[in-house]
């Protein structure tokens, strides 16, 4: 062999241990690369977060925040005391306010508000990650807060005894300026029992803000709209009559169509607002659960606490506002207040016989599937969650 002939085969095996080299290399990438995806796989496109929850406890309620994983476990962090108390309802069980919303998160200006019923204020806190700093605390403007609205600048607190009345308010750098002039009587009967029942359920903007939903339950088995303007609420609302439906908690469909709980017929029903802020019934469908009162949305999915069945009814909102159930999923006892988190993928439902929170991953065909729990401490019958 000549030594050109050499050098040219001495090449070519470098060439080929290089090649080899590389193949090698890009093996163990890609064996890497799979591992990683494997890892990732148990935390199908979740994004960590936070998830606060209400004790509503008579002695000094407190928010728990609770940090969250990427797999919808929770982890707990502080305790943050709202500086107020909380309160129970005559009749009540797991469910010291029987309302939505006591606990309200404003994710535009990461602020959190939280009703202190027993002593009839309302605490701002401002919301760092899964930390809380507490910024104000404020009269509710009525008797028994449990309900917070929020739209833009305008907060609304919701009132349920001495008859029910709403209270507005403008949000300054984060903090409440109570406007007098925009304080509503709802006329219900401050002496109708058992209170729990009798007191009004919820308030929240419509998406558009241009209208303020209030359920009253069986108080008097309306749904109530105001107007809502620059200069504050009407001084009446449109008063849709629900005769024996006792309509408790409700949220809103993707086209900004209202759903509601119905306490008395343990139904969900969605309803049409029209240009003249009056409902109209679109769709309604049993549970075929007990109490069925509070409601989450997840995109076109929504989930209905059942709280004397410790459940949660699953059900799809079609493009046309009709209702179709896609499952029972059971809960510990006491099914209360839920929320989703930010990211859509998880659902943290309170059970206020034990004072605890079910974690769930939603599933893409509207399923749940439970990924744990916890027990929050001092929050046997507290209601109010919110998830970042």
């Amino acid at each position: 062999m000549t030594m050109d002939m050499k050098t040219v085969a001495m090449k070519t095996v470098g060439m080929r241990s290089k090649a080899v080299a590389a193949v090698a290399v890009m093996a163990a990438a890609g064996a890497s690369l799979a591992l990683g995806a494997g890892s990732a796989s148990a935390y199908p496109g979740g994004t960590p977060g936070a998830v606060f929850v209400q004790t509503d406890g008579v002695t000094g309620n407190a928010v728990v925040a609770y940090s969250r994983a990427a797999d919808g476990t929770l982890h707990r962090g502080g305790v943050y005391r709202t500086g107020g108390l909380g309160g129970v309802l005559d009749g009540s069980a797991v469910d010291h306010l029987a309302s939505q919303g006591s606990l309200t998160y404003d994710r535009a200006h990461g602020l959190l508000y939280a009703v202190n019923a027993g002593s009839d204020t309302v605490t701002v806190f401002s919301v760092r990650g899964d930390k809380l700093i507490r910024r104000q605390i404020v009269s509710s403007g009525g008797d028994f807060p449990v309900s917070v609205a929020v739209h833009g600048d305008l907060v609304y607190v919701l009132n349920a005894l001495g008859g029910g009345s709403v209270q507005g308010f403008r949000s300054v750098h984060g903090s409440l300026v109570k406007v007098p002039s925009w304080h509503r009587s709802l006329g219900l009967d401050p002496a109708a029992t058992p209170q729990f029942t009798h007191t009004p359920g919820q308030l929240a903007f419509t998406p558009d803000g241009r209208a303020l939903v209030v359920t009253t339950k069986a108080g008097a088995n309306t749904i109530e709209v105001f107007p809502v303007h620059r200069s504050g609420i009407a001084d009446r609302p449109v008063v849709t009559a629900a005769p024996g439906a006792v309509p408790f908690g409700f949220t809103f469909d993707a086209r900004g169509r209202l759903v509601v709980t119905e306490a008395g017929t343990n139904s969900v029903a969605t309803f049409r607002i029209g240009a003249d802020l009056r409902l109209t019934k679109v769709s309604e469908v049993a549970t075929g659960q007990a109490a069925t009162c509070w409601i989450a949305r997840d995109g076109a999915h929504v989930y209905a606490s059942n709280a004397g069945s410790g459940t949660l009814s699953g059900l799809r909102v079609g493009a046309d506002g009709s209702l179709t159930a896609v499952g029972t999923t059971a809960t510990g006892a006491g099914t209360v207040d839920a929320d989703v988190s930010s990211d859509g993928r998880f659902l943290y439902a309170q059970t206020g016989k034990e004072g605890g929170v079910d974690e769930f991953r939603v599933n893409g065909d509207g399923s749940l599937t439970r990924v744990g729990s916890v027990v929050v401490p001092d929050a046997v019958g507290g209601e109010g969650i919110a998830a970042s």
